[in-house]
């Protein structure tokens, strides 16, 4: 029987794989690169034909066959796909320190780079190369004896640790649910989230309601629920989670998982004669060190505090009116935040949710890229192979109608499903020979799912965050260079990464744009403007405290990864507190263990990055500012952005590509703007 994941093929045959069908796959092609590898670096001289191209070749179908197992394991987990799962990530670590360990292979970059001809190469194949040089020292090429083993080691053990903590918050969010048939539980719920409650406890062939802590439906209740036992109830669960705190299974805790991460990472770092882990980390960012890092993060801190603070005390004496008495907690927050900015601007997420259902909210997004960059989207109905029926697949075209790109989109929350919004490569693009293989992305979020028959309606958070994801899916589908080591997100610096996704926002708040798609889901009338005004005015509502949390997870990140050394979860704990103590407003439950959630910097690619969001959002910001200086569907300004930005992905620095669109450096005075700062 032939294996599915090793047939030819762009897109994945989903529905074909087996768990015990991936190691051997993975093992299979291993073991041929490793030969091709030695033939390839045995070649005198080495060239970018007779080396670079057939490693990225190589390179590339082994992308090609983890992908959808890595894919598959995010969103449709099961116990014999995540063994599967598991089993090939050491595989993999080894295989890749491998790779950027050979000495032989490192010499022939070396030898490219030195070359005359290297002169010759394209700007895309120079980053290339000169990225590559800079990722074989980052790797341990210079290392020796048991320096050298210590590092393999290392990015061994991280890969296992970083998988089981996405495991253990994946299992310990499921774990928990809240089952009621009491109505009276519920009061202060919108009808869409009585009815989502509704429909999960029937999938569970429940009466009644069941309460969960997708993301969907923990934000109904935490900003809704009247009932205060209840907002305390699901707020403990979620900040518990894969902790030693609340009712969850203690072995999930992630707790000397994080330790273990750090103190792994931190040993990496060392390793390689960096301080620390975050001076490490910073070789592929824009930023140039620490101290930048942090005096940009105090900065905005600094503008934000007092603001924050006013705000905070709004909140209190408001509630105190509608006769809160003492000083509110954690759980409180969103739900009085929520009265009050209904008091002040008479809106809320249910006035605005008939406005966004998800087949006008995905068109209008289609249209407004269609008039920034010339491009036309299509849905793709038969043919396409996915892991669930609600999940879309489509086709980018140009203007002569030429594919250049496809995505599958995964909208709605659902069980066994990693929460949170992500864009993933699935296929990325190179052409060699003559021949161009399309890009393609998973576009992937946690949204309200439809409920019953009806159209699922959206919050206007969530119609950002598709807009978000849709962003990063841009840069690596619109993406016009042919080398695959540069071309979309690749060689990006993290710290950049997030410059077209942030910038995608945007557009979610401009009256042209709306009009697009922000039409009543019975109805189909647009968006009255009375409304888009109280929309509008109340969009920097608390924007201060908001800021403030984003620098505190960014603060907490890249202190925690300046340690010299991390021996205990309570030393994390710490760090974090000594954090809120410096910018927070807030007060912080002892009960709350967000680290041990905090998948971003230790499951995902944010150690020692988490600033990056903050850092890019001074460039998407700033960039957006010429479309309101230009006018926001201003074709000549739409192609700028496309051509120095989008479609040149990673092929040169990041600045280089802001200052082609923008004419001069990144200002922050734009940021301070739309966040609702003064200066």
């Amino acid at each position: 029987m032939t294996n599915p994941l090793l047939e030819s093929g762009t897109l994945p045959a989903f529905s074909k794989i087996e768990p015990e069908l991936i190691q051997p796959a993975i093992e299979q092609l291993i073991d041929q690169n490793r030969k091709s590898v030695s033939r390839l670096t045995a070649q005198q001289p080495p060239g970018w034909d007779n080396l670079i191209k057939p490693l990225a070749l190589m390179n590339d179908r082994l992308d090609k066959v983890w992908s959808p197992v890595r894919h598959l394991n995010s969103v449709k987990s099961s116990p014999g796909l995540r063994d599967a799962y598991n089993s090939c990530l050491p595989l993999l670590s080894e295989y890749g320190t491998e790779l950027s360990q050979n000495r032989a292979l490192y010499q022939a970059y070396l030898e490219i780079a030195g070359s005359p001809s290297f002169v010759e190469f394209s700007q895309a194949q120079q980053k290339a190369i000169s990225d590559s040089l800079l990722h074989f020292r980052l790797g341990g090429v210079e290392l020796e004896g048991d320096d050298r083993k210590r590092y393999q080691r290392l990015q061994k053990e991280l890969s296992e640790l970083q998988s089981r903590f996405e495991n253990n918050l994946l299992d310990s969010t499921q774990a928990w649910q809240f089952h009621t048939e009491d109505d009276a539980d519920l009061q202060g719920l919108p009808e869409y989230a009585i009815s989502l409650l509704r429909q999960l406890a029937e999938q569970k062939g429940l009466p009644g309601y069941r309460v969960t802590l997708d993301m969907p439906c923990y934000l109904a209740v935490i900003t809704y629920a009247k009932k205060r036992e209840l907002r305390k109830n699901i707020y403990q669960a979620y900040v518990t989670r894969a902790s030693d705190q609340g009712i969850t299974d203690k072995s999930w805790d992630n707790a000397q998982i994080m330790v273990d991460i750090v103190a792994k990472r931190q040993e990496k770092a060392k390793t390689l004669g960096f301080d620390s882990y975050a001076e490490y980390s910073l070789e592929t960012k824009m930023a140039t060190s620490v101290e930048q890092v942090t005096e940009f993060l105090g900065d905005l801190a600094k503008r934000s505090r007092l603001a924050a603070i006013e705000e905070d005390q709004e909140r209190q004496v408001f509630a105190e009116s509608l006769g809160f008495e003492g000083e509110l907690q954690a759980w409180d927050y969103a739900y009085y935040s929520e009265k009050l900015k209904q008091h002040r601007y008479q809106i809320s997420d249910q006035d605005l949710k008939p406005y966004f259902s998800d087949k006008p909210v995905i068109q209008g997004l289609f249209d407004i890229v269609a008039r920034l960059y010339k491009i036309h989207i299509s849905r793709i109905e038969t043919g396409i192979d996915t892991w669930d029926e609600m999940v879309g697949f489509y086709q980018i075209e140009n203007e002569q109608g030429e594919a250049i790109g496809q995505f599958f989109l995964d909208l709605y929350a659902r069980e066994n499903k990693r929460g949170g919004a992500w864009m993933d490569e699935c296929v990325n693009r190179y052409r060699i020979d003559g021949k161009t293989q399309l890009p393609v992305a998973y576009l992937t979020c946690n949204l309200t799912p439809p409920i019953g028959d009806e159209a699922a309606l959206f919050t206007h958070d969530e119609v950002i965050t598709l807009f978000h994801e849709f962003g990063h899916g841009l840069h690596h589908m619109l993406t016009r260079i042919d080398v695959p080591e540069v071309a979309g997100i690749n060689g990006v610096e993290w710290d950049a990464v997030e410059l077209p996704s942030q910038f995608m926002e945007n557009f979610c708040w401009q009256r042209e744009a709306l009009d697009l798609f922000a039409r009543h889901y019975q109805t189909g009338a647009a968006l009255p403007d009375e409304l888009y005004q109280r929309m509008v005015a109340a969009k920097n509502f608390q924007g201060a405290m908001q800021m403030l949390r984003q620098i505190e997870f960014s603060l907490f990140d890249i202190r925690l990864h300046q340690q010299q050394e991390v021996s205990s979860a309570s030393q994390i704990q710490t760090i974090l507190d000594q954090v809120r103590a410096e910018v927070s407003v807030l007060k912080t439950p002892p009960i709350n263990r967000f680290q041990n959630s905090f998948s971003h910097i230790f499951a995902g690619g944010y150690a020692a990055g988490y600033y990056s969001y903050k850092w890019a959002e001074v460039l998407s910001a700033d960039a957006f500012a010429a479309f309101e200086e230009e006018g926001i569907f201003n074709p000549e300004t739409g192609q700028r952005f496309l051509q120095c930005v989008l479609e040149k992905g990673g092929s040169r620095p990041a600045m280089e590509s802001f200052r082609c669109f923008r004419g001069r450096e990144p200002e922050i005075e734009a940021l301070l703007n739309h966040s609702g700062i003064s200066n």
